[in-house]
């Protein structure tokens, strides 16, 4: 789909730096950047991300850790 957008100039010269720095179209560029923002604000994908990366690192309990973490959230006020 093609749509017209207007970006300060500012953004739009980055953006071209950019994409002949990558080798990419304009319309590449800007089509990335915005599945990115998408994929980092929409909170399903924010929370999946989250929980993937928590998969990743594993339970692993720190004494330590986990007692500092505790001080701090009972000086909370919730």
């Amino acid at each position: 789909m093609k749509t017209a957008v207007s970006i300060p100039d500012d953004v739009f010269e980055g953006a071209e730096r950019l994409a002949r720095r990558t080798r990419r179209s304009r319309s590449r560029l800007f089509s990335d950047a915005l599945k990115e923002y998408l994929a980092r604000h929409t909170p399903d994908k924010v929370t999946e991300s989250m929980n993937k990366a928590c998969a990743e690192i594993g339970e692993v309990e720190e004494r330590f850790v986990s007692s500092a973490a505790r001080r701090i959230l009972e000086r909370v006020e919730w």
